[in-house]
């Protein structure tokens, strides 16, 4: 559960410490007040985008702090492990069942944004991974995904706890898409085929005429460096000779003779005998240097047919470069891949006949999981329906009912195409057939999920989107997540605004839902509705003011009095009468 919220200039708010505690949890306070910004800024602390517009004015940086009391999870310890973060206090004692997760962003406009997770840096990606350990934002307009079948699915597979089952089917799909697309580059056009095999059997027959070798170039460039200066370097190679070993003057004589003198005033002067080993090595060297340049300039001829031959060869190596990707070492790589492209196409009719056997298998494997997948979902829904239908009846919508509507393939239309057109047939029924739809096959397995809903006796039950209204979506969706994340272990689930479009005797049964789920999870709901504020187990007031010339939100928690001032606000609006406190008084009593 959250424990500490902090908030650093972040759009009204200056400087904002919130504590929160078990149960229910609500923020009340005037339209305006800055209640959803605390909403905003929590969703931003668990992974949410970061706005400049979200930014105080005239600030630079901000950020937002939060520590999280969390239930031992092992696959949560195991993900920020993978990460090389450490849990807080009792996070790795086994006999203690929770632990702490300080999460801290920092923000700034020049987009340099900070995370930290237990004082560690961490990403944005990981991040969001640990947001569903830690907490679910429903905000407001929400309820109006649910009108939206793509997360008709997502909200039953929670429920039913299939999200091994659903990565298998995820990676068995990805597998079989990988095979059909690799099959279906074999299956090319037959002329284009040809023409490809005869590009490539030209570029390599090219390449291997050319027998390029590593750094042959730079070789070759040095070689007609020489022949092109062979009368210069004969003129320094002789006179460089001359200088070091055969004038009269010669280098190697004077070290020699200045080693016989130095050797002799070390007889006098131990401390210059430390430089005759020096001097013999310089000796040793000339002498090498002089045979070298001996030997050298002995070997200088000028050649022009090997002048000749060696521009020929440069100018066929710069061609073959320009062709094939501006060096030698990318020519050769090109050539490599010629070669394993010629063979592929040379024997794509025997590896097109292993990819059909793997891509049965493949298809085999994910039909196989998809099936296994769409039991547990079938199994589930019934239950899901019962369980939405109990909470609809407490929030006021007696009369409710609520269907988990499944279709997919039937099992004697399969098929065995790679691009299969199956006929739907409802869950449970697969005789019950109706025309085929493409595309019933996807990563997320073989099943389309609806939910359909009436309020009303005596009205049929029609999908979510076209009888629900905005009361009682909103109902819905309260009752929807949690039933969802039943089999979830405990979090803060988080209601801005969730009174949106309803009062009365449905705000009080909604209140009673919101108190019932925080048996199990803590729960921090924005509210207008006193008749919800009546059950709060911490009730936080929210207020803005004009503190020296500019705006500022601040936020307490309410004692008795508190809460009874703040309910009879609720109840008449600004002008509070003893009426309405004696009325919140009996809220809260009751």
């Amino acid at each position: 559960m959250l424990t500490l919220l902090n908030i650093s200039n972040i759009a009204l708010i200056d400087e904002l410490r919130m504590e929160f505690d078990r149960g229910l949890n609500l923020l009340t306070g005037e339209t305006g007040s800055g209640k959803s910004i605390v909403v905003d800024a929590l969703g931003v602390l668990i992974g949410g985008r970061f706005s400049s517009e979200l930014l105080k004015t005239g600030a630079e940086r901000a950020f937002i702090e939060g520590l999280f009391s969390v239930t031992a999870n092992r696959e949560l310890t195991a993900l920020l492990d993978s990460a090389g973060i450490s849990l807080g206090p009792g996070g790795n004692d086994e006999s203690n069942d929770h632990c702490e997760i300080i999460i801290r962003r920092e923000l700034s406009t020049s987009g340099r944004n900070k995370i930290f997770i237990n004082n560690q840096l961490a990403t944005q990606t990981l991040l969001r991974e640990v947001r569903p350990f830690l907490v679910d934002i429903h905000g407001q307009g929400d309820q109006q995904t649910l009108f939206s079948v793509d997360t008709h699915l997502d909200l039953l597979d929670s429920f039913a706890g299939v999200g091994a089952s659903r990565q298998e089917v995820g990676a068995a799909y990805q597998r079989w898409s990988a095979l059909g697309r690799e099959l279906a580059t074999l299956q090319q056009d037959e002329a284009e085929k040809f023409q490809l095999v005869d590009i490539l059997k030209f570029q390599i027959e090219e390449l291997e005429r050319g027998q390029l070798a590593i750094e042959e170039d730079a070789a070759l460039a040095e070689e007609r460096r020489r022949l092109q200066n062979v009368e210069t370097l004969t003129v320094l190679c002789s006179e460089s000779y001359g200088l070091i070993y055969e004038d009269n003057d010669a280098a190697l004589a004077r070290v020699r003779q200045a080693a016989k003198q130095v050797e002799e005033l070390s007889e006098y002067e131990i401390s210059f005998r430390e430089y005759l080993e020096g001097l013999e090595s310089a000796r040793a060297i000339l002498e090498e240097l002089a045979f070298s340049l001996r030997e050298f300039s002995e070997k200088l001829e000028f050649s022009p047919a090997r002048l000749a031959e060696i521009e020929n060869r440069l100018a066929e190596i710069s061609q073959l470069k320009r062709k094939y990707g501006g060096s030698i070492e990318s020519s050769l790589e090109h050539l490599a891949r010629s070669q394993d492209r010629l063979r592929q196409i040379e024997h794509a009719d025997d590896r097109a006949h292993e990819l059909s056997a793997e891509l049965a298998a493949a298809r085999a494997d994910y039909v196989l999981r998809a099936e296994k997948l769409h039991r547990e979902r079938v199994r589930a829904a019934k239950k899901f329906e019962q369980i939405v239908e109990r909470g609809l009846a407490e929030v006021a919508l007696e009369n409710a009912k609520f269907e988990v509507q499944i279709d997919s393939p039937a099992a004697a239309d399969m098929g065995t195409e790679s691009e299969p057109r199956l006929q739907l047939g409802t869950a449970g029924h697969p005789e019950a057939l109706v025309p085929a739809k493409p595309n019933c096959f996807t990563a997320r397995g073989i099943d389309r999920v609806e939910f359909h809903f009436s309020a009303n006796v005596g009205e049929a039950v029609k999908p979510l989107a076209r009888v629900a209204s905005g009361g009682e979506a909103s109902r819905l969706m309260l009752v929807l997540k949690t039933a969802a994340n039943a089999s979830e272990f405990p979090r803060t689930i988080v209601f801005d605004e969730i009174d949106t479009g309803i009062g009365g005797r449905v705000s009080e049964a909604v209140g009673a839902k919101l108190k019932q789920l925080s048996e199990s999870n803590q729960v921090l709901c924005v509210t207008h509705q006193p008749q919800i504020a009546r059950f709060a187990d911490t009730h936080l007031l929210v207020q803005k003011k004009v503190v020296s010339g500019h705006t500022a939100v601040s936020i307490n928690s309410l004692g008795r009095r508190g809460r009874v001032e703040e309910i009879a606000r609720m109840l008449t609006g600004a002008e509070i009468t003893d009426s309405a406190r004696r009325h919140a008084r009996e809220l809260i009593k009751s």
